[in-house]
């Protein structure tokens, strides 16, 4: 990954922000910027340089990780946290405007910073994360690589549905085929969703037994080097014909408003319009009401990231971010379908990263 120029691009947003040097506190900002996958740091990004703050746990894994990514930036473990405090306010001395990022920094820890600062506090949004909304080739790769894990391990359990399996059975096998399959853990909790239950976009699994007739929502992801894949199949247990007529409708309804969407996206386009372009073909089913969520979700080392897919947004596609396309209907009593792929935008489309076949 071309981890090392990350941090120019990030100083060359600081003076626009309103500051001199920004405090990265969010580890996963953190682990973008430098490589350091740890649970404990401060990155402070100085206008010459940058110095990442940690404790003793991670004075090895530190050094080889940002030695591993090519980043210079100076190494300070202290051992405690009023060491580390002492040297956070050795760099800051002097520091005119210090950033701080708003959406991450508790309020005690402003207060902490409050005392070690002598100029300003700056309140910074999203620096950090426009960067990260579009992927360099090897982030596409470690995304892409997570996704084929999903598509092979659901590949692999599906068919253990017919045997009736309950749905915190099922999540658990999907888990674990995943993890056997090279996966470092699971993206987020697993959503298995079957009959009734499918009408709760995010019910948790739970000890009812799937059915023969049952529509089952499977939204689930692997993770990869620390970076995520998303995907959603919603499975007609026993096949298409033992499905009732609305139930029928709306795996056809919610398959085609996905298509749609995947269709629209490109760069360029304005977010929106991905949203738009599910929403219409919902709409003309006459369930417009019963699509209860956005369309979608950029993705990487979260989960859920910039940009955000949906019909509020002012936002353009650009060529290398990476979103997902998930459009859904909610029935109680009936239950619910969701189809969801994860996508890379290129300059004239998109290419799916996931690619599990749709009933």
């Amino acid at each position: 990954m071309e981890v090392a120029g990350r941090l120019d691009r990030l100083r060359a947003a600081l003076g626009a922000a309103g500051c001199d040097v920004l405090v990265v506190a969010h580890l996963t900002n953190v682990r973008y910027l430098t490589g350091f996958s740890g649970s404990a740091a401060t990155l402070l990004v100085l206008p010459d340089g940058a110095v990442l703050v940690t404790d003793g746990r991670y004075e090895e894994q530190a050094a080889d990780e940002l030695a591993a990514v090519g980043v210079e930036a100076e190494l300070f473990v202290g051992r405690t946290l009023a060491a580390q405090t002492d040297e956070l306010r050795t760099r800051l001395a002097g520091v005119a405007r210090v950033g701080l990022e708003a959406d991450h920094v508790t309020w005690a820890e402003q207060r902490r910073f409050a005392d070690v600062v002598t100029g300003d506090l700056v309140p910074t949004e999203h620096l950090v994360e426009e960067l990260r909304a579009v992927k360099d080739p090897g982030e596409v790769a470690r995304i892409e690589a997570a996704c084929a894990i999903a598509d092979e391990a659901l590949a692999a359990v599906l068919p253990q549905l017919d045997a009736g399996p309950t749905e915190t059975a099922f999540a658990a096998v999907l888990e674990a085929e995943m993890r056997a399959r090279g996966a470092d853990d699971i993206s987020f909790d697993t959503i298995v969703a079957s009959g009734p239950n499918g009408s709760r976009p995010h019910h948790q699994p739970s000890s009812r037994r799937i059915e023969p007739g049952d529509l089952v929502v499977i939204d689930f992801g692997a993770l990869v080097e620390g970076y995520h894949s998303d995907m959603t199949r919603t499975v007609p247990v026993g096949g298409v014909g033992a499905l009732d007529g609305t139930q029928r409708r709306m795996l056809e309804v919610v398959t085609a408003a996905q298509a749609a969407g995947v269709a629209a996206v490109a760069a360029g386009l304005p977010v929106a319009g991905v949203d738009a372009a599910c929403r219409a073909v919902i709409d003309e089913a006459g369930w417009g009401d019963a699509f209860v969520h956005g369309t979608g979700h950029g993705v990487g080392l979260d989960i859920h990231e910039a940009p955000g897919v949906n019909g509020t947004s002012a936002a353009s596609l650009v060529a290398g971010q990476v979103v997902t396309v998930e459009p859904g209907v909610y029935l109680p009593g009936h239950g619910g379908v969701r189809v969801e792929d994860t996508v890379v935008v290129t300059p004239d489309g998109c290419r799916p990263l996931t690619c599990a076949p749709k009933p």
